[in-house]
């Protein structure tokens, strides 16, 4: 067991999978664990690499399995995936992880801890809690238009939708239907409570950091998108420059290159898509005012007269994913570019 150096691990609910190898990379054993065996079996080990695919619970493995002296290095599931040869076997992941390690060229996942954890868990409660109400809704909405009743789309005329159904015993409503539109409803108002209390928490952690209010002071940058950056970006040291930041975020164009021809394509859409939707609508909303109350900008106004709005609004997005790159990174406050730098 001394000459551990590397060891992949497969994460799973009950049955691990750990792949050990010596420094030259030859195979030492590739054997089960159950879950409650995990902790024990690196305790016994002396200090060694132990890499896993990012998935559900790596972050908690890697937290307790770095807390016994081991370094933790945590793989996109996408870069461990070409490694896997003949077959989808637990073995065959576990060989796959510790080949990957190896690779100089593929970079890890930084350790979260529990705090960033629980940070992003409260933004994905939110996205989830938005998502079934745009469900009720549109359920809602299409039930009433079976009966004739419509009304204007957004989340400000669900009153309006609610104050078109009928007083109790209208005819044209049944009262099954009737049953069901008030259930749909009472979803509704529950769902929009519970959004609004996550908001309010948002807003009070938002006050008390001090990186997320530098980053408010950016155009199309609310608080809900600033936790949001400062929740899946805790390190923004980890990209090597701005460009890497918005290349992560897929604001950037898919490359189809051979030889000397260079072929741009549509955005990547890799990376986080919750904080990629924020920045885009951000930028809209910067564009929209820009389009208003006009802009003392020379290169927005250029933009806006050169390229469609959804065109424009990703060239703003990914200069706003830089800008916030710089002030995390850099430090230091916001200041908008003056008329003479044409910025």
């Amino acid at each position: 067991m001394d000459k551990i150096a590397t060891i992949g691990l497969d994460i799973a609910k009950q049955v691990f999978q750990v792949h050990g190898a010596d420094a030259q990379g030859a195979t030492l054993f590739n054997r089960k664990l159950r879950r409650s065996e995990v902790r024990p079996f690196f305790e016994k080990l002396a200090p060694c690499i132990v890499a896993m695919e990012a998935c559900g619970s790596a972050h908690y493995w890697g937290r307790e399995i770095s807390a016994l002296g081991h370094e933790v290095r945590i793989l996109p599931g996408q870069y461990v995936k070409p490694f896997v040869t003949r077959g989808k076997t637990d073995a065959g992941d576990a060989l796959a992880i510790s080949q990957a390690m190896r690779r100089p060229d593929i970079r890890s996942v930084r350790l979260k801890t529990a705090t960033e954890q629980a940070a992003a868990m409260v933004l994905r409660t939110r996205v989830l809690f938005v998502r079934q109400r745009a469900n009720a809704i549109n359920a809602l909405r299409g039930h009433m238009t079976e009966f004739g009743l419509v009304a204007d789309r957004g989340i400000p005329n669900v009153s309006k939708l609610a104050a078109a159904i009928p007083d109790k015993g209208d005819p044209r409503i049944p009262p099954a239907a009737r049953f069901v539109l008030d259930e749909i409803l009472a979803e509704i108002e529950v769902l929009t409570s519970r959004i609004e209390r996550i908001d309010r928490q948002i807003a009070s952690e938002g006050k008390r950091d001090d990186d997320i209010r530098r980053l408010t002071a950016i155009p199309g940058i609310g608080t809900l998108t600033a936790s949001t950056i400062k929740a899946y970006v805790p390190d923004p040291a980890t990209f090597k420059s701005a460009r890497h930041f918005s290349a992560w975020l897929g604001l950037t164009p898919k490359l189809n290159s051979s030889g000397e021809r260079l072929r741009c394509g549509r955005i990547s859409k890799m990376g986080n898509p919750e904080l990629r939707s924020l920045l885009y609508l951000g930028a809209v909303s910067v564009l929209i005012a820009a389009r208003r109350r006009g802009t003392p900008w020379t290169w927005l106004r250029r933009l806006m007269d050169g390229r469609p709005l959804k065109v424009a609004a990703i060239a703003v997005a990914n200069k706003t994913a830089r800008i916030v790159w710089a002030l995390l990174t850099k430090g230091g406050s916001y200041e908008a570019p003056g008329e003479r730098a044409g910025a």
